[in-house]
């Protein structure tokens, strides 16, 4: 899968050399050059992976990335000049996932890109968070966000949730998703589950009658697509 990067630069000439590192390392690259497009690119293409650098010529990085956590979980690595301890103290606080000093060489970008998209895989695909797109869930913490905001569900709607984020990537049949959400009792009551399933969409798809995150495997059950999955294309389930 094509993971895409973000990048934030004013210098164009240090963004498009970046740009081409990081294309060249296989990755899609999206640029900005001012902190209120990269708000509307991280709201309208969401990024794996942001670089962003803190001088910027209209809103400055730290700003954007309080921003930036308001509407993604996606890692932030600061790229900036500016690197003093208490800068570099200052841009982990504010919720950046790394901080790099220029100048540095191709090398450490791509090692620091390497290193924050493999946490963040590694934390979707083994811990109790899951990551795809603009859905976050933390079971831990009972926490579910779409976009960066928070998502309230009702206890049934989690539960059902939870269930499908336990077997990410997995098919869980109907008899199953209706006895670890409802008990026995209510075994066979697949339009129930429906009705359910329905809320559910409603609440994390962008096209609820289109879905990208929850899809329905006919005659068998319901799948979470798995963060690890390309993103299915629309149109594919319904």
């Amino acid at each position: 899968m094509e993971e895409h990067i973000l990048l934030v630069e004013d210098d164009e000439s240090l963004s498009r050399m970046m740009r081409l590192q990081l294309e060249h390392a296989g990755y899609r690259v999206t640029t900005c050059r001012t902190g209120a497009s990269a708000l509307e690119a991280a709201r309208q293409s969401e990024p794996d992976l942001i670089l962003l650098d803190i001088l910027l010529p209209d809103i400055d990085g730290w700003t954007v990335c309080e921003q930036l956590r308001k509407i993604t979980d996606a890692p932030i690595i600061f790229s900036t000049a500016l690197g003093s301890e208490r800068d570099v103290v200052r841009g982990l606080e504010l919720g950046a996932d790394d901080y790099m000093i220029k100048p540095f060489s191709y090398k450490e970008l791509l090692a620091r890109v390497k290193g924050a998209l493999h946490r963040a895989r590694r934390e979707a695909t083994y811990g109790r968070v899951y990551r795809f797109g603009r859905l976050f869930v933390d079971l831990e913490r009972r926490v579910v966000k779409v976009n960066g905001e928070h998502v309230l569900l009702t206890p049934l709607e989690y539960k059902l949730l939870a269930a499908l984020v336990e077997e990410a990537g997995k098919v869980v049949d109907y008899e199953t998703l209706l006895r670890r959400v409802w008990g026995e009792q209510h075994e066979g009551s697949k339009e129930y589950l429906k009705l359910y399933i329905w809320y559910l969409r409603k609440k994390l798809e962008m096209d609820p009658s289109n879905p990208q995150l929850i899809l329905t495997e006919e005659g068998m059950g319901y799948r979470l697509v798995a963060p690890s999955e390309p993103r299915p294309s629309p149109g594919d389930n319904g």
